[in-house]
């Protein structure tokens, strides 16, 4: 039916145009040079990674929480953390030997003999000694005991130790070896109650080789951390309730006339106005009046430079043999005492001039926690670590004008800036070479 004859047809639009039969196949050719869409980008997101490692470990499936290394064969190092997604996910860990990894290459990658090759610049995985299980919750410490590492101790969530369980605590916050050469394979440890436990380790008894040498019940929050003085002779640990003892464990101070009837050679609590947490302004008036106070012992000094709570404490063992500059010269002779704080910056002490601020460095993990800091070993280097994820190497005789002038090597890899992971522990050879 012609168009003429339809009833349909609008009369007002009987002129208009339609396509011609041989228009139909036209092709209409668009401009090369034209703009295509943009998306809306949410999928283009580049990541970038870095890592600078020389070999990995990849045997954990989830959280690595501990970390510790042989006294005797530093290549040795032990791991803990968790397994698996569920909330009581068991602990595990592995012993692991790092002298597998490659040693440095003299040249860079560029003058391999094949550069083509797939195989040229890869990193080897490392390849776990043994595994340590047994626990029913996160490995949270490890610690060899010394003098020789004859014994591997791991503290977990489920506030067992392992290999030997023990059952009085409901949750182990850290293990330290004893250094003394008096009392071999003796270690303590600090739970989620308060409590300190000293166990030594008797390798010629089969039946019953964890035997407990001291214990403690006077801290009455959560003790967090516990070090040994360097000789071995004296038990430092906090607790979140504000305080701190000193524990005589052998009875040396005891001995000297020293010790006191609840096993402490000294101690401090939020009682002592000196201990507890102050405004500024009264910082001035306690300070003068702390002659008049002696059941705490003297306060050398009293350090608030940095914004946030201090989580980690690490002073110099010894001076380097030799110095680069007349300014590192008359500081080896100076004992340093670094801090790591919350608020992301470690501060560096002179503890020969009255805890004298040395150096501050801000931002040394960005806005993120320091957790770990560590001195190598007879160097004025420093070495730190946080939740950015970052390990960082710093120089302390760097020239003090600028703050970050002293640092010199970082090593990237795991996750972290916020987005989960961090690193929560290193260890470090002699030299400082590895970390």
């Amino acid at each position: 039916m012609s168009s003429s004859n339809n009833p349909d047809r609008d009369p007002e639009h009987s002129d208009d145009e339609v396509l011609n039969q041989d228009e139909v196949d036209e092709e209409i050719q668009v401009d090369d040079d034209d703009m295509v869409m943009d998306s809306d980008g949410e999928d283009d997101e580049e990541l970038i990674l870095h890592n600078d490692s020389i070999a990995y470990f990849d045997k954990h499936k989830d959280s690595v929480f501990a970390i510790a290394q042989h006294p005797v064969y530093p290549a040795l190092i032990a791991t803990g953390g968790s397994e698996g997604d569920a909330d009581d996910a068991p602990g595990k860990g592995y012993v692991l030997d790092t002298s597998a990894a490659p040693s440095r290459p003299v040249l860079p990658a560029s003058y391999n003999a094949d550069p083509t090759d797939p195989s040229a610049g890869q990193r080897p995985g490392l390849e776990a000694l043994f595994e340590i299980d047994g626990h029913a919750d996160s490995i949270s410490a490890l610690a060899f005991t010394l003098p020789k590492g004859q014994v591997l101790v791991s503290g977990g969530m489920d506030g067992k130790l392992r290999a030997y369980a023990v059952d009085e605590v409901p949750e182990v916050n850290w293990i330290t070896p004893c250094p003394s050469p008096d009392y071999p394979n003796t270690f303590a440890m600090g739970a989620v109650d308060g409590s300190v436990w000293v166990y030594t380790v008797d390798l010629t008894d089969r039946a019953d080789p964890l035997q407990i040498t001291q214990s403690y019940f006077l801290h009455t929050g959560s003790c967090t951390a516990g070090a040994w003085t360097p000789d071995g002779s004296l038990l430092v640990t906090v607790s979140e309730d504000i305080t701190l003892y000193v524990w005589d464990v052998w009875g040396l101070a005891a001995a000297k006339g020293l010790g006191s009837d609840n096993g402490t050679a000294l101690s401090l609590t939020g009682a002592d106005q000196r201990f507890a947490p102050q405004p500024a302004a009264a910082r001035g008036k306690a300070k003068a009046s702390s002659a008049e106070a002696s059941a705490g012992g003297q306060i050398l000094a009293s350090l608030v430079t940095q914004a946030d709570t201090v989580e980690t404490l690490s002073f110099s063992t010894s001076s380097p043999t030799t110095t680069t500059t007349p300014a590192a010269a008359a500081a080896a002779q100076a004992t340093l005492l670094a801090s790591g704080s919350v608020d992301g910056s470690i501060a560096i002490f002179d503890a020969s001039r009255r805890f004298a601020v040395r150096r501050h460095i801000h931002h040394a993990h960005g806005e993120h926690a320091v957790v770990k800091v560590d001195f190598v070993k007879g160097q004025w280097q420093l070495t730190s670590c946080g939740m950015d994820g970052v390990v960082r190497r710093w120089d302390l005789r760097a020239g003090a004008s600028a703050a970050d002038s002293a640092l010199i090597k970082e090593w990237k890899g795991h996750r972290g800036d916020g987005e989960g992971g961090g690193v929560l522990g290193f260890v470090q050879g002699e030299t400082g070479r590895e970390s």
